[in-house]
C-alpha cells in the first residue's frame, strides 16, 4: 500500500505510526497512564471554545441535511458534555490498570510455573457513528488498557471529532507520551475499506452504529472485529408484576434518553396484567410524547383516549431510537420468550415480576448480554456498571459481552517459568 493518496497520508502508514505508539505503551506503567489521561483530560476542557464550534458546524450541516432529531441527539456537544468527556477521562485513571493481571495461575508437578496474563491488544481501530464523545472514550480506555488507537468516525461528526483529536493529542505530547497513539483517520468513504484490510497492522476493528455500519464490518474486514450491536431491547410486565414499578421502569427506559442502544424498543404485557397496567401505560407514554405501535389488544385498552398506531412485523424489529414503542399483550411468560427469542438483538432485556419462578426462567432462556430483573434497561453502561467509559456494548459471545471496559480491551499472554525442566 502506498504511503501517500492525493496528499493524504494512508491508513497504513498511520497504522504502523500507532504500532510504534503501541510499544511505548505496552511498557508505560500506570502512573504514566494515568498522567496522560488526566492531561488529555485538561487540555480538552482547554480546547472546549474550539470543540463547541466545530460542534456546531456539524450541527448545522446535519440539520441542513434533515438529519432525525434523535442523531442530531447523539451529535450535539454543549459545555456539560464536553465536562462530562473530560470526567471521563479523570475517572479511568482513577480505575486499576487491566495490564499485567494475573487472569490464572499455577504450578505444575515439575515444578514449571505458568500464568496467564493480560497484555494489550496493540493497535485497536474504531469505525463509528455520528457520536463525538465516542472519540474521548475510545482514546481513554484504549490508553490506559496500553493501546493505541485508530479512530475512524462518521462525515457528520468530522469537523468535532478533529477539534476532540487534536486537543487529545496536545495532551498526549503534554505527558511526554507518543501523540500517535491517539489517531484520527480523515478522508473518503475507500478509507474505511483501507482499515478493515489493515490485517497484520490494526490488532482488532470495534464498529460502533448502526445495524448496516456494523453488518459491513463484521462481514467485510479482514482485521478480527469485535462486534458491538444494536439494541432493540424488550421490556415484559409478568402477570405478577408491581404496576407502578413496571410504569417507573418503562418510562426511564423508553424516555429518560430514547437515542441511545439500551433504551427499551418493545414493551409486552402478560394478559392478566393488561387490563390494569396498560391503560395507566398508555396515558403516561402519551403525556411523555411517546408514540406507541399496538397490536389490537393494546389498541382496544387505549378504548380511543389514547392514539394507537397499528403496530407491523417491522415494528416489532425496529430499533427506533426516537420517542417511539411497539407494544403487545402476550398470554404468558412463554408467549414472551418466544417474542423476545424471535426479535431480540442480544443486547438487554428486561421483566418486571414479582415471582422467583418467572425470573429465573427469563435470566435462563433470554439470550442477550444482559439480562435485568425489576430495574431499567438504561444500566447497561460501562459507567453505570462501574467500568468507566465503555468502548461499547458487546452483543457477540466470543471474548467480550455487554458493555466493554478496561479487561475487555486487553489480550491475554501465558508466561512460563522453571528452572532449566525440559520435557521428556
Amino acid at each position: 500500500m502506498a504511503r501517500t493518496r492525493l496528499g493524504r497520508v494512508t491508513v497504513a502508514k498511520q497504522a504502523e505510526d500507532a504500532r510504534a505508539a503501541a510499544r511505548v505503551l505496552s511498557s508505560a506503567t500506570r502512573a504514566v497512564k494515568d498522567a496522560g489521561l488526566h492531561a488529555m483530560a485538561d487540555a480538552l476542557v482547554k480546547a472546549e471554545t474550539a470543540v463547541l464550534e466545530a460542534n456546531a458546524t456539524d450541527v448545522a450541516r446535519a440539520e441542513a441535511a434533515g438529519t432525525g432529531a434523535a442523531l442530531i441527539d447523539r451529535l450535539r456537544l454543549n459545555p456539560d458534555r464536553v465536562a462530562a468527556m473530560a470526567d471521563g477521562l479523570r475517572a479511568l485513571a482513577d480505575l486499576p490498570d487491566p495490564v499485567g493481571d494475573v487472569v490464572r495461575g499455577w504450578t505444575n508437578p515439575n515444578g514449571v510455573e505458568v500464568r496467564q496474563v493480560r497484555v494489550p491488544f496493540g493497535v485497536v481501530g474504531i469505525i463509528y457513528e455520528a457520536r463525538p464523545n465516542v472519540t474521548a472514550d475510545a482514546a481513554g480506555i484504549c490508553l490506559k488498557s496500553g493501546n493505541a488507537v485508530l479512530l475512524r468516525g462518521s462525515s457528520s461528526a468530522a469537523d468535532s471529532n478533529a477539534a476532540i483529536v487534536a486537543a487529545l493529542r496536545d495532551g498526549l505530547a503534554a505527558a511526554d507520551l507518543p501523540a500517535d497513539a491517539v489517531q484520527l483517520i480523515p478522508g473518503p468513504r475507500e478509507v474505511t475499506g483501507e482499515l478493515m484490510a489493515a490485517r497484520g497492522l490494526v490488532d482488532v476493528l470495534i464498529p460502533r452504529g448502526g445495524a448496516g455500519l456494523i453488518e459491513t464490518v463484521v462481514t467485510q474486514s479482514q482485521v478480527p472485529v469485535i462486534e458491538t450491536g444494536v439494541g432493540n431491547c424488550h421490556l415484559y410486565v409478568d402477570a405478577t408484576a408491581d404496576h407502578d414499578i413496571a410504569l417507573g421502569i418503562l418510562l426511564n427506559a423508553k424516555v429518560q434518553r430514547p437515542s441511545v442502544c439500551n433504551s427499551v424498543e418493545t414493551l409486552l404485557v402478560h394478559a392478566e396484567a393488561a387490563d390494569g397496567f396498560v391503560p395507566k401505560a398508555l396515558a403516561a407514554l402519551r403525556d411523555a410524547g411517546v408514540t406507541v405501535h399496538g397490536d389490537d389488544r393494546i389498541a382496544r385498552l387505549g378504548d380511543g383516549a389514547v392514539p394507537v398506531v397499528p403496530v407491523t412485523e417491522d415494528d416489532f424489529a425496529e430499533e427506533y431510537l426516537s420517542l417511539d414503542i411497539a407494544a403487545a399483550v402476550v398470554d404468558s411468560l412463554d408467549a414472551a420468550l418466544a417474542h423476545i427469542r424471535r426479535y431480540t438483538t442480544g443486547h438487554s432485556e428486561t421483566i418486571v415480576t414479582d415471582s422467583q419462578t418467572a425470573a429465573q426462567r427469563f435470566v435462563t432462556e433470554v439470550d442477550a448480554a444482559a439480562v435485568l430483573v425489576n430495574a431499567s434497561s438504561r444500566f447497561v453502561d460501562g459507567g453505570e456498571f462501574g467500568f468507566g467509559a465503555e468502548i461499547g456494548i458487546s452483543t457477540q459471545k466470543l471474548h467480550a459481552r455487554g458493555p466493554m471496559g478496561l479487561p475487555e480491551m486487553t489480550s491475554t499472554k501465558y508466561v512460563v517459568t522453571g528452572q532449566g525442566q525440559v520435557r521428556g
